[in-house]
C-alpha cells in the first residue's frame, strides 16, 4: 500500500557506494599504520590516537558530497555543512570546467551551492527535479544568467542517457 503526501525526495543513487569505499580506505589507512607502528615497536597510546585522528582526516576527505532534491529544492551536504538553494527561483548557473566540472547554482534568496555535474548525469531523478525547477524558473522570469550552461548539460545528459539505453537494449 502506498503512502499518501509528498513524495519522498531524490537522492544520489551513488552516494552510499561512495561513502562505503571511503569508510574502507579511512579504516585500511588505520589498520596499516597502526600494524606498521607496533611492528616497527613505536606504538604507544598516543600514536595509535595520532593514526586513528588521521584516518578519521581520511575519511572526511574521501567522503562525497550528498545530494539531495525535492519539489522546488535542490540540497548538497558536506561533512560539516550544508546548502540549499531553490531550483523553482534560481538567478544564475554557472560551470566551472576543468578535473571535476563544478556546477555552481544561486538562487533569489542568495542561497549558492556547488556540485559536481556528473551526479546529475548518473542520477535521472535528481536531473528531473533539478530541470523541472529550472523551468519553473524561467516561467517566473528569475533565471538571468546560465541558459547556455543548462542547454550544454541537457544535451551531455540526455546523449548519455540515450547511450545507456541503446547499450542495455544491446543496439551498440
Amino acid at each position: 500500500m502506498r503512502r499518501s503526501g509528498a513524495p519522498s525526495p531524490a537522492d544520489d543513487r551513488h552516494w552510499r557506494g561512495s561513502a562505503r569505499l571511503a569508510v574502507g580506505c579511512a579504516l585500511a589507512f588505520a589498520a596499516v599504520a597502526v600494524l606498521v607502528d607496533w611492528d616497527a615497536g613505536t606504538l604507544t597510546p598516543s600514536r595509535t590516537a595520532l593514526w586513528l585522528a588521521l584516518s578519521v582526516a581520511v575519511f572526511t576527505v574521501l567522503l562525497p558530497q550528498r545530494v539531495t532534491a525535492g519539489h522546488g529544492w535542490l540540497m548538497v551536504r558536506g561533512p560539516l555543512r550544508r546548502h540549499v538553494v531553490r531550483t523553482d527561483a534560481l538567478v544564475s548557473v554557472w560551470q566551472y570546467d576543468g578535473v571535476s566540472a563544478r556546477l555552481v547554482l544561486r538562487d533569489a534568496q542568495g542561497h549558492r551551492l556547488e556540485l559536481d555535474s556528473r551526479v546529475l548525469a548518473a542520477s535521472p531523478l535528481l536531473w528531473h527535479e533539478l530541470d523541472t525547477g529550472v523551468r519553473r524558473s524561467r516561467e517566473r522570469g528569475t533565471l538571468r544568467q546560465g541558459d547556455d550552461v543548462l542547454r550544454r548539460l541537457t544535451e551531455q545528459i540526455d546523449g548519455e542517457t540515450a547511450r545507456a539505453v541503446l547499450r542495455a537494449s544491446g543496439l551498440t
